[in-house]
């Protein structure tokens, strides 16, 4: 998204305006790198905190109105709805550091997403689906290339309430559920959810001439706790040299929650060895 800055001076009257460019860091709009994995039926799924609690996985839907969650997950998170379905979360928190408060929520038990929690076919638990009402504040940027995307907030903008919904579970495709999961029943198809989630090292890092430079670190995370400092240049993971952004993320790709890994650092001219025990994140 581009801003256009008009300055204007008049002459003899008011001092000379700043330069275009010169625009404050206050100004500039927040950015955020999500983490994503593609599910096995290739969705996009990133993980959020719902009013402090989870983290869930969330699909992003484009074509969704709002924020959708099923009705266990809005008793766990403790959502309120009316009588037609809505409620609202306080905070809605995306892995990454975005956050959006108060944001309006559809609490519906949905076939899409309970047809493939039955038989598995995403290859994760999915708890709901985030759409237009948070997408609708960011530009984002997909790039598969990458182990991140990009959300760049929207300055002034607020995307209108989610448009009525009206259908509730007495159409054809949702109707479709109950048959779903008899079918799962039937052919004694059974999910698995055992696998361990992505572990959370607490850092933002740039590729630098040197090598991988770390540019932010998340304070009480596990970078934070094993010493790695901003600045520090990342050679190697657990006998792995890293040289840039691509080998950091491979080497990080298969680790959960609980690894400890041995991470060398460069700091100034001293190279030092840091142990790290991955965390679940946000």
């Amino acid at each position: 998204m581009s801003w256009r800055f008009v300055l204007a001076a008049c002459c003899g009257l008011l001092p000379a305006a700043s330069r275009a460019d010169d625009i404050k860091p206050a100004d500039q709009p927040a950015k955020f790198a999500i983490p994503y994995k593609l599910t096995d039926t290739k969705h996009v799924l990133v993980r959020a905190k719902i009013n402090g609690k989870g983290p869930f996985n969330m699909i992003l839907d484009t074509g969704a109105p709002a924020v959708f969650i099923t009705k266990p997950l809005a008793k766990k998170v403790g959502a309120k709805t009316d009588d037609k379905g809505w409620g609202t979360f306080t905070t809605f928190e995306i892995e990454g550091g975005l956050k959006v408060n108060d944001v309006k929520t559809r609490v519906e038990d949905l076939v899409q997403i309970d047809g493939m929690n039955s038989m598995g076919l995403a290859g994760v638990e999915l708890h709901g689906v985030i759409g237009y009402n948070v997408l609708a504040r960011f530009r984002i940027e997909y790039d598969f290339t990458a182990d991140k995307l990009c959300f760049e907030k929207l300055v002034g903008f607020t995307p209108p309430p989610p448009e009525k919904i009206e259908a509730k579970g007495g159409d054809d495709i949702q109707s479709m559920g109950p048959m779903i999961k008899m079918l799962a029943a039937l052919t004694g198809m059974r999910p698995n959810f055992a696998t361990a989630p992505r572990g959370f090292v607490g850092i933002e890092f740039d590729d630098a001439k040197d090598g991988v430079v770390v540019k932010k670190v998340y304070a009480g995370s596990p970078a934070e706790k094993a010493g790695i400092q901003v600045g520090d240049t990342i050679e190697g993971i657990k006998a792995k040299t890293i040289e840039n952004g691509k080998d950091l993320a491979s080497a990080l790709a298969k680790a959960g929650v609980g690894t400890k890994l041995t991470f060398s650092v460069k700091r100034g001219d001293k190279t030092e060895e840091l142990k790290v025990e991955l965390g679940r994140g946000l």
